[in-house]
């Protein structure tokens, strides 16, 4: 199967996404799926997140995103809890 393309999303594109893109390597890691991990600045989440499967953000700027249906828009509560990143994937359904 394909890796799952990941974007995670913060508002400036610096710390938050990369505590995000470092927390979702570990929990997908766990759920064995395989997936490439890039992070970004909301706005730019915004051009591409049609080229990825999912997008993670914190859950106040999931409304930036108008995604066609093959893209999944994942919004956190709590850009830290490993727990509810893992809750959120097996509810979407996500592997490879």
């Amino acid at each position: 199967m394909a890796k799952l393309k990941v974007i995670a999303a913060c508002g400036s594109g610096m710390g938050s996404s990369q505590i995000i893109k470092m927390k979702l390597q570990k929990v997908f890691k766990k759920l064995n799926i395989e997936a490439d991990i890039y992070h970004t600045n909301v706005g730019d989440a915004k051009s591409q997140a049609n080229n990825y499967d999912v997008v993670f953000c914190s859950e106040s700027l999931v409304g930036n995103f108008n995604v066609k249906d093959t893209t999944t828009v994942i919004g956190l509560k709590n850009l830290l809890s490993e727990q509810e990143m893992t809750e959120k994937i097996e509810a979407a359904g996500l592997k490879n």
